[in-house]
């Protein structure tokens, strides 16, 4: 299994009237996350797209357990649990400053060549790169 962690202070633009992170931009969070977590591993989806891969969002699923609010610092975790084939699973926790998880949440990606528009594999640049993290021990 994959995990990183990214911090990320709730802004002014990011709440509603409430003072409450809007729901929406919990999306905004997961793109966060997972491009922070592939950047992390040193794979960038700028060099993705450059090498033809494309990778769109299939599903994404959000529950709300307890709301971010203005100036809160909250934590982004990402896990991949599987090693991925023609697709990506990122599971999100996003947790307090108290590292309780207030909102979980998954979202799939596939991978798409973009001369063909077709689904394609993972390419090699992800796979290498996490398959320490999935080796038996």
């Amino acid at each position: 299994m994959f995990s990183a962690e990214f911090p990320y202070r709730v802004r002014y633009a990011d709440v509603d009237q409430m003072g409450y992170m809007y729901y929406g931009n919990y999306a905004k969070l997961y793109e966060i996350g997972r491009v922070e977590a592939l950047r992390s591993l040193g794979v960038r989806y700028r060099d993705l797209e450059d090498m033809g891969i494309w990778m769109p969002v299939y599903e994404n699923k959000s529950k709300y357990i307890e709301p971010a609010k203005y100036d809160d610092l909250i934590t982004i975790r990402i896990s991949l649990k599987e090693m991925p084939k023609l697709r990506i699973v990122f599971e999100v926790a996003i947790l307090n400053e108290d590292q309780k998880i207030i909102h979980t949440g998954e979202t799939t990606l596939v991978f798409i060549a973009s001369d063909t528009k077709k689904l394609c594999r993972c390419p090699k640049e992800i796979t290498e790169k996490l398959s320490p993290f999935f080796e038996k021990a």
